[in-house]
């Protein structure tokens, strides 16, 4: 095999360029996996430096059934890249992978794909060969084996890969079609109303104390007597806490009644709002 037909080999292999093949291959002196290892260890020069860049887009990709359903977010630099066949095929692989390990991204990073090369490893071959920097961001699993799962994707790129995703977990016995139904409706408003927690009282307390002192200065400039800012002050936090609670949010589909009003019309004893998780790229 004369060396030109080792750089197009080499390349196929690689996706690396025609140049860095070339002096891989005279490095190695002709020898086509001693090329493939010089590559990866540039390859991972490369990837470092890349590494503090900046990475806002990305993708969020969701795999699993009914009976467990995960998300896992994998960030890039450009929306370009997002799209990108090898980029693609690299998440979804990674989302399943994802999936098995209960989003584990300890383990999920030193599991081998398909070609027998750890997540890690793939990641920086990836990063390589994009030449952009390329991150595993958060990961979620919600598992229910004695109830309903569903989920929603919104600005859906290919498949099970899109800029946000929504994972809902019901607590019932009853999975008829009205309950799918709910599931899938409730994933959208989750999606479109972006709630903090389930109800007020699970709103995490830092997110409570910081609108109180932007509530409190809001008010101090108001000129308004202690007594009445106080009171208004409490109406104020009352009005966020309802807003950002998922059971007393205004349901999208029909904003007059609230989400815990849709679940008493439902009629279900035993329905309840195990879990949600909401995941949007730049967020």
């Amino acid at each position: 095999m004369s060396d030109i037909e080792k750089v197009k080999k080499l390349r196929e292999a690689t996706g690396a360029g025609f140049k860095d093949c070339n002096l891989a291959i005279k490095e190695s002196n002709g020898n086509l996996d001693k090329a493939i290892e010089i590559l990866r260890v540039k390859g991972i020069s490369k990837a470092a430096k890349k590494m503090s860049r900046d990475a806002k887009e990305g993708v969020v990709v969701l795999s699993g059934d009914n009976n467990k359903t995960s998300v896992i977010e994998v960030n890039c630099e450009t929306d370009f890249v997002a799209k990108n066949e090898d980029f693609i095929s690299f998440v979804k692989e990674l989302s399943e992978l994802n999936n098995q390990k209960n989003s584990n991204i300890e383990e999920l990073k030193k599991t081998k794909m398909q070609n027998d090369q750890t997540v890690e490893d793939n990641l920086v071959a990836l990063i390589a060969k994009i030449g952009e920097k390329i991150t595993i961001g958060k990961a979620k699993t919600l598992e229910n084996t004695d109830g309903v799962n569903n989920h929603y994707l919104h600005t859906v790129i290919k498949d099970n890969v899109a800029k946000l995703a929504v994972m809902v977990s019901l607590d019932t016995k009853d999975n008829s079609d009205l309950i799918i139904s709910f599931s899938k409706q409730l994933s959208m408003h989750i999606a479109a109303s972006n709630p903090l927690a389930l109800d007020s009282n699970s709103i995490d307390q830092s997110i409570i104390d910081k609108e109180q002192k932007l509530v409190t200065e809001e008010l101090k400039n108001s000129g308004k007597p202690d007594d009445i800012a106080k009171k208004i002050s409490l109406g104020k936090m009352n009005k966020f806490k309802e807003e950002n609670a998922l059971l007393t949010q205004a349901w999208v589909m029909e904003p007059k009644k609230k989400v815990q009003d849709v679940l008493k019309e439902l009629s279900i004893a035993d329905l309840k709002i195990k879990e949600f998780y909401r995941i949007k790229i730049g967020e």
